[in-house]
């Protein structure tokens, strides 16, 4: 993780330069794949900025519903800091036929965007696409996140599997997995990812939590107090230990207003304190407490005046 210009400042102070966001294009953009002039041509895999209204969804599209929760909190995110992945259309006329990220265009959609960031490329290339891509993998200067986007778009428009990919690129499974769950992240996350504030060992460390906030909250600390990788574990695994004392110690049933009095009155007695467990069936115990043999003789002595012996 680069230390530089971290200390004090959250994920808040690393968003807040929305120029700069914009003049990138809105997002996250691929270097553009240069082939060599001497070898053959391949498909480039370039992005430009692409009208909303001359983009149309694809008919074969196999997802017919979207959760609007989920299209308005991704709109949201693409209002603070822009389209994170490009999508990917081809030119069918005059338009643009989406081939891949419908629900990211709907959500640019109800964000209000004009345009919007996205792969050109034509649908009968499908070989000279994929070396594309992986030999732009291959580029020193690529980021975790336009790494795992590349990785996503060979599963999507080369429909590769997992296990093909990773021969493809040369990589572990394991590897291709990491990289791709980064994209499960929030958008600020994955934002710190690129400016190199978060590494892949703390971003693998906050996708064992499910709750987008907790994230949030824990990359916050991560970048305000230059947290490494094992005091992030530790402090999750002290998250996990407070949540599971809080579920395994539930209250006890409040005690009814007859116990309460009784409680009080056999400490005013014995002038010792005194305590009553009762459970809802209504079993349960009174315990008298005394911190020396004092107080113990005291309350012998007060229960002898209660019932002399004769």
């Amino acid at each position: 993780m680069s230390k530089k210009s971290v200390l004090g400042k959250g994920l808040g102070a690393l968003i807040s330069d929305i120029n700069e966001i914009n003049r990138n294009g809105g997002g996250t953009v691929v270097p553009s794949y240069q082939p060599d002039p001497e070898q053959p041509r391949a498909a480039e895999v370039r992005i430009q900025e692409i009208p909303i209204e001359r983009i149309v969804t694809n008919p074969f599209q196999p997802r017919t519903t979207f959760d609007q929760e989920a299209l308005q909190e991704l709109a949201e995110s693409i209002q603070l800091l822009g389209l994170i992945q490009p999508i990917t259309v081809r030119e069918v006329g005059l338009k643009f036929q989406i081939i891949s990220g419908e629900r990211r265009f709907r959500a640019c959609q109800l964000a209000g965007l004009t345009h919007i960031p996205a792969y050109i490329r034509k649908a009968d290339d499908q070989g000279m696409l994929e070396m594309a891509i992986v030999e732009n993998i291959q580029r020193e200067n690529l980021d975790a996140i336009e790494i795992a986007i590349s990785f996503q778009r060979l599963l999507e428009e080369c429909q590769l599997t997992q296990e093909a990919l990773s021969e493809r690129v040369g990589k572990k499974r394991s590897t291709v997995t990491n990289y791709l769950r980064l994209l499960k992240l929030p958008a600020e996350i994955q934002w710190a990812i690129r400016k190199e504030k978060v590494s892949m060992g703390h971003a693998k460390v906050l996708l064992g939590l499910n709750d987008p906030k907790q994230q949030l909250q824990l990359c916050d600390q991560v970048l305000q107090q230059d947290l490494s990788v094992r005091q992030l574990e530790t402090r999750i695994r002290k998250m996990d230990e407070q949540n599971v004392d809080t579920v395994s110690k539930p209250e006890a049933p409040q005690l009814p207003n007859h116990c309460q009095e009784l409680s009080q009155r056999i400490g005013q007695y014995f002038k010792t304190p005194v305590a009553i467990k009762r459970n809802e069936q209504g079993k349960g115990k009174i315990t008298i407490s005394f911190s020396n043999d004092e107080e113990l003789h005291a309350f012998l002595r007060a229960l002898n005046d209660a019932n002399p012996v004769e």
